[in-house]
């Protein structure tokens, strides 16, 4: 892999910043609230110990941010790449969640489009875990250009297996 996945990535509104151990607390906070995880595969990750393993695997991805809106300085969420694949040219953008304040403000597309902007440098396709009960994230990765293209089971880190849909953006199609 000739490329970092965790650069510091910005627009005019927010900046994607890698996550680093002290964050715990400011990201938590967003976290707590149960209504954040809803249509998410793990309904519980509002809870601190459970929370803590999300995170963990945050760190340990060495792939993952948390997403600051620049006006305020507010902790809005975090998302991550991961599952670099060199032999296909494909990496996963994932694990994204953002705290409900953030919800129908275009937080997600601006991010979405940071990251794909970026890495789409150096892969030729993305794909998506979605779970496959979380609506919210399938209407917004559909909006953005996302095809189903298939339905795995996903163990998510120190978490049980969900049935998850995999959605893919192709470069030439972002493009």
């Amino acid at each position: 892999m000739n490329f970092s996945v965790q650069p510091v990535l910005e627009n005019e509104e927010l900046q994607l910043i890698p996550l680093q151990q002290g964050d715990f607390e400011s990201l938590y906070e967003v976290a707590s609230d149960p209504k954040v995880w809803e249509q998410h595969p793990n309904k519980d990750r509002y809870r601190r110990e459970v929370f803590e393993s999300f995170f963990l695997g945050a760190m340990e991805s060495k792939g993952a941010f948390k997403i600051i809106e620049k006006a305020t300085g507010d902790v809005l969420g975090s998302s991550r790449y991961y599952n670099f694949d060199e032999n296909d040219s494909h990496i996963f953008v994932g694990y994204t969640f953002y705290g409900t304040k953030s919800w129908g403000k275009g937080i997600n597309p601006q991010v979405k489009k940071l990251m794909l902007d970026y890495i789409f440098q150096y892969v030729d396709k993305v794909h998506f875990h979605i779970g496959k009960e979380n609506f919210r994230s399938q209407k917004a990765l559909e909006k953005l250009g996302g095809n189903k293209i298939a339905e795995e089971e996903v163990a998510y880190y120190a978490e049980p297996t969900r049935t998850n849909f995999v959605y893919e953006i192709k470069k030439e199609d972002w493009a």
